[in-house]
């Protein structure tokens, strides 16, 4: 990782970044002034960075309670005239929605940046939506850089055409080109010049309905303007242009393996790389397609691109065969690869063999061997699901939340029976609940219950659903980096306490507990499944890295050769990465030991002690 001294300076010259670090310089080269994200992967590093150097480049960072409120945050900054940038995640967009859209109707004033960070693979994410659909939707323009270089000139590009149209513009990466490193020539950090004042205008800002009707129609002018800048734009251009016959059409990440396979194919073809890809250029398209025979669409997830390449090409008399995945030649799903492109050109070419000297095996992202998430050494929501099965066993249902505490169905712990979003777990709990007619649990974590889970709490209060809620609280956002919340207290901040905030939702039965007092949670459990309504209960204790990041050591546990019976209690039933077995014999790895003693309590033969 660069170091923020340099990312910040004001200097020409190149510098190694990532895809995230490239935005943020493009932001800085860009003038911005405001920015706001809730943290998810892959696009975390661009809010981490921003918020580091916030003091020193004059700008104000925040880390939002999700993503909502922080598009909001920076559609207020934009439009009293200040440059602002919002990221997140691909599924963050769907949170933050609701306000998306209809800030294309309003459009803004100073130039906002949307960076939407999709997960091809599910890398880390629940699931691989394709956020081109979001551009179309809202009717806004899209940006997709293929490596770090044009993520940096795109973002400045970005805040640039925003202020010429007065409309957002969506930056989207994914998860390949937001962590991938590569070579950025920088230019000088300017000092932008900028107005910020909020000037009334009722009928652009205040969206009844019969304002909105007018503003759509002027959006709809608008990106008639953005279809001729897409035309124009130095980002829409042919890469190569050897093959009258075959072509190839790509944008984004995905150009990176089409460019790779057409020349280790030898296929020669020519190439039409979209860079600003929404709205299309159909004429710069129509001029590439119509002497060819031939066009392969080269694209991850969705068939968008194909569908109006299609659709673009029906126009013209002599039209080209054209081959994507609505011709099963490419997949629908997950990260793509050069080798998954190479076979999927053969196979629309219809090529007899591959270049014997091309080895398809070496050409692979699958020679890493697997390494499954865990719950992390002394993590204390191992403890949490160990008094959970031990409390209430597989009796109810147990609807969990994204956060470090998803990794609780992994063996041997294995719960969670339900999960589909951020703060999920309360909505979907009060649902069986209802269902069942029983008590159903809902297993959240801290941040997670900050970002979306007040609003099903309130709602399970008011309708009385029989819902316990665990709220995990490791006192950070742990999964994404230990970024701050609203619950955390900082220096210049004062927490939110979680139990106020259920007792303020008109919750009864609040109780705050170590998950390592194993007796004194147990007995909370059980009181809380036998209420007639909802119950919160808080398991807080500190997340262990994170303790160990701030200066904090305990002690590890050893095992006693004389004492162990080599039963494997401490190994089946906790599952902790710091136990395992040496030459036979149980053992407990003193690096990694966190010290948090929850192997000695379940340990049958009292076997497990703490070093001095």
């Amino acid at each position: 990782m660069v170091k923020l001294e340099e990312l910040i300076t004001s200097h020409n010259g190149k510098l190694l970044l990532s895809g995230n670090e490239a935005i943020v310089r493009g932001a800085i080269e860009g003038g911005i002034k405001v920015a706001a994200a809730y943290p998810g992967t892959p696009s975390t590093e661009i809010i981490d960075t921003l918020f580091k150097i916030s003091k020193k480049v004059g700008i104000y960072a925040e880390y939002s309670t999700n993503e909502k409120v922080a598009l909001e945050l920076a559609s207020g900054a934009a439009i009293s005239g200040a440059r602002a940038l919002c990221s997140m995640k691909h599924v963050g967009l769907n949170v933050a929605s609701d306000a998306f859209i209809t800030l294309a109707y309003t459009g803004v004033r100073g130039g906002l940046v949307i960076v939407t960070a999709d997960d091809p693979s599910c890398w880390s994410s629940q699931n691989e939506q394709d956020n081109r659909y979001y551009a179309r939707l809202a009717n806004v323009p899209m940006f997709e850089p293929s490596n770090s270089q044009e993520a940096k000139e795109m973002t400045i590009s970005a805040f640039e055409l925003s202020e010429k149209l007065e409309l957002p513009i969506l930056l989207r990466t994914t998860t390949r080109i937001s962590h991938t490193l590569g070579p950025v020539s920088l230019n000088p950090i300017k000092k932008i010049s900028s107005h910020e004042e909020f000037v009334r205008d009722t009928e652009r800002f205040v969206m009844v309905p019969r304002n909105a009707l007018v503003m759509h129609d002027k959006l709809l002018k608008k990106m008639e303007k953005g279809l001729q800048i897409s035309e124009d734009s130095p980002y829409n251009k042919i890469i190569r242009k050897e093959s009258k016959k075959i072509g190839i059409i790509t944008s984004g990440n995905p150009f990176n393996y089409a460019y790779e396979a057409n020349e280790r194919l030898g296929l020669k073809a020519s190439i039409l790389k979209l860079g600003m890809s929404f709205p299309l250029p159909v004429q710069q398209i129509l001029d590439f397609i119509k002497d060819l025979k031939k066009v392969i669409v080269v694209e991850e997830l969705e068939p968008i691109l194909e569908s109006e390449v299609r659709s673009i090409s029906s126009s013209l008399k002599q039209r080209p065969i054209i081959y994507g995945k609505l011709t099963d030649n490419f997949p629908r799903n997950r990260e793509y690869s050069t080798k998954i492109v190479m076979s999927g050109l053969s196979e629309s070419l219809s090529l007899k063999s591959i270049p014997e000297n091309i080895d398809l095996t070496k050409i692979t992202s699958n020679s890493t061997p697997s390494r499954p998430p865990v719950l992390c050494p002394g993590c204390p929501h191992r403890a949490s699901f160990y008094i959970l099965k031990t409390t209430l066993g597989k009796r109810f249902i147990y609807c969990t939340d994204i956060g470090c505490y998803a990794l609780g169905i992994q063996p041997p712990l294995q719960i969670g029976d339900l999960l589909i979003c951020m703060g999920a777990s309360l909505g979907t709990a009060s649902g069986v609940s209802q269902t069942l007619k029983e008590p159903a649990v809902a297993i959240v974590g801290d941040s997670t219950f900050f970002h979306a889970s007040i609003p099903a709490l309130l709602n399970a209060v008011y309708n009385k659903h029989r819902i316990v809620v665990l709220v995990l609280d490791n006192l950070t956002t742990a999964m994404t980096g230990f970024q701050p919340h609203p619950g955390v207290e900082l220096t210049e901040y004062e927490g939110i306490p979680i139990e106020e905030v259920a007792k303020g939702c008109g919750v009864k039965y609040v109780k705050v507990v170590d998950p390592m007092d194993i007796d004194g949670a147990q007995k909370i459990i059980k009181n809380a499944i036998a209420l007639d309504g909802p119950s919160v209960i808080i398991m807080r204790h500190i997340c262990s890295i994170y303790e160990r990041r701030q200066g904090v050591r305990h002690d590890p546990y050893k095992i006693s050769e004389k004492d162990c019976t080599d039963c494997l209690a401490c190994i089946k039933i906790l599952g902790c990465p710091a136990i395992h077995i040496v030459e036979e014999r149980v053992k407990i790895n003193d690096v990694l030991c966190c010290g948090c003693g929850l192997c000695a309590h379940i340990c049958p033969q009292k076997a497990i002690n703490q070093t001095e």
